[in-house]
C-alpha cells in the first residue's frame, strides 16, 4: 500500500481550463470564422473576444499543468515534498506533546511531522471543500496506515474557529492555507491559530501573499 497525496494543483482545474480552452476556440471557429454571422464589425467583435479567451484559457491551461507537475509527489521536481519535508524539519516536539496541523489537505505534513516526533501525537484539521474534493478525512487516515504512522488523528473543522482550548499544542503548522480562506482580517485567523499554541511553542506557517512565500 501506497500513500497517495493526491496534487495541491487539483487535476480537475486543470482539465477545467482545457476544456475551456476549446469551447472558445470552437466558438471563435463557429462564429469568427463560418458563415454563420454576415462579415462585418458584429463578426469581427465576437471572433476577437472568443479568440482571446480562448488564448487566456490556453495560457491559464499550461500553467496549471506545468504547476501539477511540478508538485506532483510521483514526479521530477516533487516540490511539494520538498516543502513538506522542509518544514517538518523545524518541528521538534517533546515527549508526550501534541501538535496542530492547520489545512492538513491529504495528510502528508501531518504525518511527515509525526514521523519525525514518534513519542509525540499529531492532530490534523481541514474543511475539505468542494475545491479539492479529492482530499478527505479518509484519504489522509488511509495515508496515515500507508506510511506506517500510528501517532496522527484527522478530523474536519474551520481555521478561523478552531475548536480547541487555549495552548493546546507544543507545535502548529499550517502550508499555503491562510491566503484561500476568503477573510478581510488576515491576523485575527492567525490569531486564533497561535491562540491554541502553548506559550514558548513553534509556529510554522507557510503561505502565499500575492505570489510571495512566507
Amino acid at each position: 500500500m501506497k500513500a497517495d497525496y493526491k496534487n495541491w494543483m487539483p487535476r480537475g482545474m486543470v482539465m477545467g481550463t482545457g476544456v475551456g480552452t476549446i469551447a472558445f476556440l470552437v466558438l471563435y471557429l463557429i462564429f469568427g470564422v463560418s458563415s454563420i454571422i454576415p462579415e462585418g464589425n458584429t463578426k469581427r467583435v465576437i471572433g476577437i473576444v472568443f479568440l482571446v479567451l480562448a488564448i487566456i484559457f490556453c495560457v491559464a491551461t499550461i500553467w496549471m499543468y506545468l504547476m501539477y507537475r511540478a508538485f506532483s509527489y510521483n514526479g521530477k521536481r516533487q516540490m511539494s515534498k520538498q516543502i513538506i519535508e522542509g518544514v517538518a524539519s523545524y518541528v521538534s516536539i517533546p515527549d508526550g506533546g501534541k501538535g496542530l496541523d492547520v489545512g492538513c489537505g491529504s495528510g502528508a505534513l501531518t504525518i511527515a511531522c509525526a514521523k519525525k516526533n514518534s513519542a509525540a501525537s499529531f492532530t490534523g484539521i481541514d474543511r475539505w471543500g468542494k475545491e479539492y474534493a479529492s482530499f478527505s478525512k479518509n484519504l489522509c487516515e488511509s495515508n496515515s496506515k500507508a506510511e506506517g504512522v500510528s501517532n496522527t488523528s484527522f478530523m474536519q473543522g474551520d481555521a478561523c474557529k478552531l475548536p480547541f482550548e487555549d495552548e493546546t499544542f507544543d507545535a502548529v503548522t499550517s502550508n499555503y492555507v491562510y491566503h484561500n480562506i476568503p477573510s478581510s482580517d488576515r491576523q485575527a485567523i492567525l490569531l486564533e491559530t497561535l491562540r491554541t499554541l502553548k506559550k514558548g511553542g513553534t509556529f510554522i506557517c507557510r503561505y502565499d501573499d500575492q505570489g510571495s512565500e512566507k
